[in-house]
């Protein structure tokens, strides 16, 4: 999987690009972490436009996101979830847990 990171102001987009995966783990951590720990950052989107597959390990990945999120006062969405990417999240009630579109 590809990432790539982009802050304009107080609001940084982390784009995925492919398999969202076990393997993806490292690529994920190191984009996630360069925008977690930036105090400027408020609003992280993490755009899923380019993520056809998600795995158990990826759910898990987002719920560390979500927790390093909530610990800096940051809000977290998941952004341009493909059809079947949505159904899993909503599979996993993920729905409940993070801001979807």
């Amino acid at each position: 999987m590809d990432t790539s990171v982009n802050v304009e102001g107080a609001r940084a987009v982390i784009k995925l690009n492919g398999r969202f995966d076990f393997n993806a783990h490292r690529d994920f951590r190191l984009a996630s972490e360069s925008v977690m720990t930036r105090a400027d950052v408020r609003e992280v989107q993490l755009d899923m436009a380019q993520v056809a597959y998600l795995d158990s390990s990826a759910l898990g990945m987002l719920l560390m996101l979500r927790d390093k999120a909530k610990a800096g006062n940051k809000q977290l969405a998941l952004t341009n979830c493909m059809r079947n990417v949505k159904q899993v999240l909503e599979i996993a009630n993920f729905n409940k847990l993070f801001d979807i579109s």
